[in-house]
């Protein structure tokens, strides 16, 4: 029988994508059980079909008043607590230097406790991960989780994308979970333009807030409402662009070649998981990396980054990718 294994990834579908090789090799050594938030339902059968998700959403990960007490759903933490302890995990791990995620993997019970320790939450650990380089990228913790497990994971510059068959679409998807990571959609029209009038077909894909502008410019944009929904678009492209986001890191996964636009995240840390990936760097700022507010009244860094300046580098990739024009 396997050992039973918690693994904790409570934020947002990015963070949970970039886990996928280590949840992969993980069930095959260890009965997996993960918390996430409840998108992993549907992000499970298609990319780690053995791990068992108990949806939850940690009241400290929204964007907005994480610590009013008052408003936490305690009886369903509650419940979610009792039920995770019944399960007696042999071992937990969170790849995050988070003192909640260890405080979570104690409540329950867990007997072999695996993080990065952060503000002393080494007392809810049994064992300390070292940190990788500060410019490490995110898949990084998990691969130093995985080797503490037994498990040997590739880099990211050496994950194997699934096969894919032709597609000629380039999907443009202009949403962001943080505000201060969306590129103005402006730029982005002004691209689909320019590559439609290289002959490259193309398909808008937006979150639900931006939807009204996209048809008000006449544009038939998809507004994925789901992930399911997210991947029925993504299994049509060819190539993807967009922001810092969960679905650049989806369409990478899924064998997606990716070009992202950053501005106050690093792609150091978050760049897309596929070899064909490529970034554009946006303007320098003394308070960059930002995780979720910008100081300033527009997040300069990116807004400030022009269609013009963007469009030679995404000219190239398309053209590398060797997307079929019409």
């Amino acid at each position: 029988m396997k050992p039973r294994l918690l693994v904790l990834e409570l934020w947002g579908l990015g963070d949970l994508v970039i886990a996928t090789p280590f949840l992969r090799a993980a069930s095959e050594k260890f009965s997996v059980t993960l918390l996430a938030k409840p998108f992993a339902l549907e992000l499970g059968p298609r990319l780690w079909p053995a791990v068992n998700v108990v949806p939850f959403i940690a009241p400290w990960t929204t964007f907005r008043g994480k610590y009013h007490l008052w408003r936490w759903p305690w009886q369903e933490m509650l419940r979610r607590r009792s039920q995770l302890a019944a399960e007696h995990f042999d071992l937990g791990v969170s790849a995050r230097w988070d003192p909640r995620d260890h405080w979570v993997l104690k409540t329950v019970g867990v007997r072999e406790r695996l993080g990065f320790s952060r503000l002393k939450s080494r007392r809810y650990l049994t064992q300390e991960l070292a940190r990788p380089d500060p410019l490490a990228h995110r898949s990084e913790f998990w691969r130093v989780a995985g080797r503490a497990l037994g498990l040997e994971l590739p880099e990211r510059g050496e994950i194997i994308p699934p096969p894919r068959g032709p597609a000629s679409l380039a999907l443009i998807h202009s949403g962001a979970r943080l505000p201060a990571r969306v590129w103005p959609l402006e730029h982005f029209r002004q691209v689909a333009a320019r590559l439609r009038k290289i002959k490259v077909s193309v398909q808008i894909a937006c979150d639900p807030d931006q939807l009204a502008w996209w048809q008000a410019h006449g544009e038939n944009a998809a507004c994925p409402r789901s992930v399911t929904e997210l991947f029925a678009e993504i299994d049509r492209a060819g190539i993807f662009i967009g922001n810092c986001s969960g679905p650049g890191h989806l369409a990478a996964i899924c064998g997606v070649p990716t070009f992202t636009i950053y501005g106050p995240s690093l792609h150091e840390w978050f760049a897309p998981m596929h070899p064909a990936a490529e970034m554009f760097e946006g303007r320098a700022c003394p308070y960059k990396p930002c995780s979720d507010y910008c100081r300033f009244s527009t997040p300069f860094c990116l807004w400030n980054v022009t269609a013009d300046e963007v469009w030679p580098r995404l000219e190239r990739f398309a053209a590398r990718q060797k997307i079929p024009t019409t």
